[in-house]
């Protein structure tokens, strides 16, 4: 197993406030070492996981804000 499988089996993930009450659409963020992120779907916790460096997410968050990521 390497060390990023490791990291984020040992993450403490948090639905996203924006998740929908109907269970579907739902994300999961956890803080990660260094100021990175991670994201997964909330219905597939052993599924893929996109890792955001702490500026990338600052972009990321940003434009989802701004409407540019929809």
């Amino acid at each position: 197993m390497d060390e990023m499988t490791l990291v984020l089996e040992a993450a403490t993930w948090r639905k996203s406030s924006r998740s929908g009450p109907d269970g579907g659409e739902c994300v999961e963020v956890a803080h990660l070492a260094g100021g990175r992120r991670g994201v997964r779907d909330s219905k597939n916790p052993a599924g893929p996981v996109l890792v955001f460096a702490r500026s990338g997410w600052d972009t990321f968050v940003k434009s989802v804000k701004d409407g540019v990521i929809t």
